[in-house]
């Protein structure tokens, strides 16, 4: 007797956003990713149980993904840094940002996976000091920068590569006046 085959996780996971990012959170399926990947539907259901399970799997690569893009970014002491390092990494990183949309879109189906972006986001905002005039600039920034992330990745708004970036440096230099 063999032994079976293994899966491997990160090939079902990067199909499975593939999938979600050119096609639509829609046809995200068991079956759509093994006809990716070319494994067996059992095998893909035996590695995540359900599909919120590899959904779950997939915002939690996402979360290891930003957290290590964050880690590559120069970074110098200053106030409010995580904001200043959020909207500067959506501002260069067009393939998270890809992924990010998909998995927004792909999350708005069940209550765990809300909650998974509503904690995130909720660690992100507790570093706004709102007494003062640098906490808000920094807020304003972070939700300015998920604005158009939304607009552009959502597919909401066509917004040009040098309108993008003109975005950004004008948010960039609003939080250093």
């Amino acid at each position: 007797m063999s032994r079976p085959k293994s899966i491997d996780r990160a090939l079902v996971l990067d199909a499975a956003e593939r999938i979600v990012v050119e096609q639509g959170a829609s046809h995200l399926t068991f079956e759509s990713v093994s006809r990716e990947v070319g494994v067996t539907k059992g095998g893909i259901q035996s590695c995540f149980g359900t599909k919120e399970g590899l959904v779950t799997a997939m915002l939690k690569r996402w979360g290891e993904s930003y957290d290590e893009a964050l880690g590559r970014l120069p970074n110098s002491p200053a106030p409010f840094q995580d904001a200043k390092d959020h909207v500067r990494l959506t501002a260069i990183s067009h393939d998270l940002n890809a992924r990010s949309a998909g998995l927004l879109a792909a999350l708005m189906q069940s209550k765990e996976q809300l909650s998974f972006a509503r904690e995130w986001y909720a660690r992100h905002f507790e570093g706004f000091d709102l007494q003062s005039e640098q906490g808000r600039r920094a807020r304003l920034a972070f939700f300015a920068a998920e604005g158009i992330f939304l607009l552009r990745y959502l597919g909401l708004a066509d917004i040009a590569q040098a309108d993008w970036d003109d975005f950004f440096k004008d948010v960039e230099s609003h939080l250093t006046t």
